[in-house]
């Protein structure tokens, strides 16, 4: 009994301590870097005067490359390669934030960062996505989902606030200023990508056994509402932090309140996801996969809504809380309805997956902006968000 009790107690937690703080910190500091950059890119966009179609494509252009990389980078980092595609993804952010502070002049110049960019951003999500396998086992997976994904909360909230502190009262911040700090941050998120060590060889075993095809990855019951739902909820999020920008300037709110408001965004999620596990235990995976993309749905309708600050900051912390805890529960759901054999692959579909929506939507959402102004662009992702959410719901019998 006594060695039940305490093989019981050594059972609390199966974390890699040093991996774990490593990754939690890079975590951080690459959204951090990731926030800026965008946020500051559509800045620059508005500086140009570039219309709502260059707008889109620019957006869309992050994307481009990832849609047809990602089956292929699931399988590279699914033979033990997680620190180097998140070396790798280092490397091509510090190269398009060094173009970004050099020649950011015109459209194309911003398209071609984006490209390289998005490339980066897809190694070191796929990278991540994988090492948190390693950085925890089974008894502490759920709560390795709920501490990756505050952390991620953590930088998109301090990005934004770089922004916004470094725009003061003005309605168009500083871009090359922050070009600057966005380079040099990304110097540090090389840095501390290589003090992430590859697998041991004999200690992944398990990596090194045959894939699962995306056939029958797509065959699994239940994971294609999940990407579906997941692919909506990052699209969603993307799409926010895109436009956010020019909906201050329709609606005559400074840079520093549009900071303001995706800082709301960003404290609203890490407050939820600190009670990720305590919701999942309580509601279940589709119950709180449903309410969740509901409330993130209300949050995008009421964006839409023109008001003063107060209900810009209401729709905001409305979005951080239902989409924060949507993607966690989605990237959860994914790993728990596939075999060890095909997680990298389902993983990756769903990276790839949600690049797809990234590239499809912004074009459709810069038409629709032409057409009808940003809040037509919220209305769009209210109405996925909710149809994902009764995908879900339908689909709880595989789940």
């Amino acid at each position: 009994m006594a060695g039940e009790g305490s093989e019981s107690a050594h059972k609390r937690h199966d974390y890699n301590l040093p991996l774990l703080a490593i990754f939690l910190v890079h975590c951080t500091l690459f959204q951090i870097l990731t926030a800026m950059t965008r946020i500051t890119t559509s800045y620059r966009s508005i500086e140009l005067d570039l219309s709502y179609v260059w707008y889109g494509v620019i957006s869309s252009g992050y994307a481009l490359l990832p849609i047809f990389l990602a089956v292929q980078l699931g399988r590279y980092i699914g033979a033990g390669r997680d620190a180097k595609a998140i070396w790798i993804g280092a490397a091509l952010a510090l190269c398009a934030n060094a173009g970004l502070w050099a020649w950011p002049a015109n459209g194309p110049a911003l398209l071609f960062y984006s490209v390289i960019a998005g490339v980066g951003h897809l190694c070191i999500m796929a990278g991540h996505q994988m090492l948190i396998l390693r950085v925890a086992g089974p008894v502490s997976r759920e709560s390795a989902f709920g501490w990756y994904m505050v952390m991620l909360s953590i930088g998109q909230t301090i990005g934004p606030g770089i922004v916004g502190w470094a725009a003061g009262d003005a309605r168009l911040p500083p871009t090359q200023m922050l070009f600057a700090l966005a380079l040099a941050s990304s110097a540090v998120v090389m840095a501390n990508a290589l003090m992430i060590r590859p697998a041991q060889t004999g200690a992944d075993t398990k990596a090194q056994t045959p894939q699962l095809g995306v056939r029958g990855v797509l065959a699994l019951p239940g994971l294609k509402a999940v990407l579906f739902a997941s692919i909506v909820t990052v699209t969603a999020m993307d799409l926010l932090v895109i436009y956010m920008p020019l909906l201050g300037i329709e609606r005559h709110f400074d840079a520093r309140l549009i900071g303001i408001a995706l800082m709301i965004r960003g404290l609203a999620s890490i407050s939820a996801r600190l009670f990720y596990e305590r919701l999942l235990h309580m509601f279940g995976r589709t119950g709180l996969s449903v309410w969740t993309m509901i409330a993130g749905a209300a949050g995008f309708a009421l964006l839409a809504v023109p008001g003063p600050p107060a209900l810009l900051f209401a729709a905001s912390a409305l979005i951080g809380f239902g989409t924060g805890l949507a993607v966690t529960v989605c990237l959860s759901n994914v790993v728990a309805l596939s075999p060890p054999q095909g997680r990298a692959t389902a993983l990756t579909l769903r990276l790839s997956g949600n690049r797809l929506g990234q590239f499809l939507t912004p074009a459709a959402a810069a038409l629709l902006a032409s057409a009808s102004g940003v809040g037509g662009v919220f209305i769009l992702l209210a109405l996925a968000m909710a149809g994902a959410g009764w995908s879900m719901r339908k689909n709880s019998g595989s789940q």
